[in-house]
């Protein structure tokens, strides 16, 4: 394939290396010092646009990338509350494509699914309590992640004593805490810790007076990621319309 990326940073940069490794051509790279090859030929000639920027930025590069026939895969999160009306006509409707995942890792995929599975089993056993932890590094602008909110809308959708989330404390790097632990028991709670360089660990824990149950995703590095999103491109060129992980993994 032809791929273009928006967005060079750490994930851009490997993008690149596992497109290139699988044999597809980076025929455009646009950062925030380019923003005008948006409209060249390179960019037009791309069968897919790979996204991964900032909650800011996102909806428009879907934009101008919709506006030249390019259909894109993007991990950039923070852009729902106010768009996703939008960006779902457009693919419904006006015949856009967008691939978006709030994490494009195979293991998430495979713990997101474990993740329902015992959402549902749980639903059954009401002395379990449920809440989340997620640890990234300290260069990450919102909290709690993408990921962590999927995962809690995700185990509300299994449980009927949970109907959404709720943000908890977010420890910082530098020991300040904000948030609070208080919260309604028909919330999902996600507690957010900023450490180091650390790609992004989330854990939900089930507890009752009797004992505790834990599942775990530790990213070791960003190599899964890289991976998931190019495997989410190699799968957009053959689909259209709004597109998620779950259509292209049928756990």
């Amino acid at each position: 394939m032809k791929i273009a990326l928006i967005g060079y940073g750490k994930m851009g940069r490997m993008i690149e290396q596992t497109a290139i490794a699988r044999n597809h051509e980076i025929v455009c790279i646009i950062d925030v010092d380019n923003q005008q090859d948006f409209d060249s030929e390179a960019f037009a000639s791309a069968d897919v646009a790979i996204e991964f920027t900032s909650p800011t930025a996102a909806y428009g590069n879907y934009l101008r990338a919709f506006s030249h026939g390019v259909k894109v895969v993007s991990g950039s999160t923070g852009w729902m509350k106010e768009h996703s009306d939008d960006v779902r006509r457009m693919c419904s409707e006006e015949g856009k494509t967008l691939f978006w995942a709030s994490n494009f890792s195979i293991g998430v995929a495979i713990f997101s699914a474990v993740n329902r599975y015992l959402a549902r089993i749980m639903n059954g056993f009401a002395q379990y309590d449920v809440e989340m932890e997620e640890v990234h590094h300290i260069h990450k602008l919102d909290a709690p992640s993408g990921t962590a909110i999927t995962l809690a809308e995700e185990i509300a959708g299994g449980m009927d004593r949970k109907d959404g989330w709720a943000k908890g404390t977010t420890l910082e790097a530098d020991g300040t805490v904000t948030g609070s632990s208080v919260h309604d028991a028909g919330k999902v709670v996600i507690n957010s810790i900023r450490r180091g360089e650390v790609p992004g660990i989330h854990t939900i824990r089930y507890d009752s007076e009797a004992d505790s149950i834990t599942i775990t995703h530790d990213a070791h590095n960003r190599s899964g990621f890289a991976l998931g999103a190019v495997l989410a491109a190699e799968y957009t060129a053959e689909h259209s319309g709004l597109l998620t992980i779950s259509d292209m993994f049928k756990f």
